[in-house]
């Protein structure tokens, strides 16, 4: 993730590294004394901590120019001002801290900051099709509607939730591009984790069917299916 500060104040720029970097260790932070150094460095963070009273450029208009490009930027004015919270609406401000703030309410905004994207990247990933070419047409498929994928007589066959779509292709490609909440158990299988109702060492049953399972791969499926659940928040029983 990638975090930057833009505040004419040295000493404030050096508080909100301490306080990020205490609650997102592994986050890339970028510091900027200025509006205009921080358009000029061509950056898109994820997210951005601007003040607003500066001199040259304020943080209203260094907003502006920065939406421009990056309407995604979650925005987070840092602000001794509390004037210019209405205004802080126009440019898709995220939160408005108004300095002093405490460590709790900063956390807070963090927190909910993170969320978002996160949230954002699910719902990005949801979107990812692959196009098939079937019986003479071009079928759309969502990643998210497979929930398992075979290969038999050198045909690809996607069942989906509510059919079955077969294709000449490689069950390779298809494996490549649909990223880790896959997982090829077998060479003749990619099962969508989302849609696992139970398994054992040589099987797994999804929503709609039976895949198997290839011995040395049960381990890493458990380890993969496990990591696969706690990034969705949910509970393996």
């Amino acid at each position: 993730m990638q975090i930057a500060i833009c505040d004419d104040e040295v000493s404030m720029v050096q508080i909100l590294e301490k306080k990020i970097k205490k609650l997102l260790p592994d986050a890339v932070i970028d510091k900027y004394l200025s509006g205009d150094e921080l358009i000029a460095s061509g950056i898109k963070p994820d997210i951005l901590f601007l003040d607003i009273q500066m001199p040259g450029m304020d943080g209203m208009e260094t907003a502006k120019v920065l939406r421009q490009d990056n309407e995604d930027m979650i925005l987070v004015f840092v602000t001794a001002a509390e004037a210019y919270v209405f205004q802080a609406f126009d440019v898709g401000a995220f939160h408005y801290l108004v300095k002093p703030f405490s460590d709790e309410k900063f956390k807070e905004v963090v927190t909910k900051a993170v969320h978002n994207i996160k949230r954002s990247s699910r719902l990005e990933k949801d979107e990812k099709y692959i196009m098939v070419q079937t019986a003479g047409s071009h079928i759309k498929i969502f990643l998210r509607d497979i929930v398992y994928a075979e290969v038999y007589n050198r045909k690809v066959i996607i069942h989906t939730r509510s059919t079955d779509i077969e294709y000449y292709g490689k069950l390779q490609e298809l494996s490549d591009m649909a990223g880790t909440d896959f997982f090829r158990t077998h060479r003749a299988y990619l099962v969508h984790f989302k849609y696992v109702e139970k398994y054992d060492a040589t099987c797994v049953t999804m929503k709609n069917g039976t895949a198997l399972i290839a011995k040395k791969n049960y381990p890493e499926f458990v380890k993969q299916y496990l990591k696969y659940n706690q990034r969705k928040g949910n509970e393996v029983r």
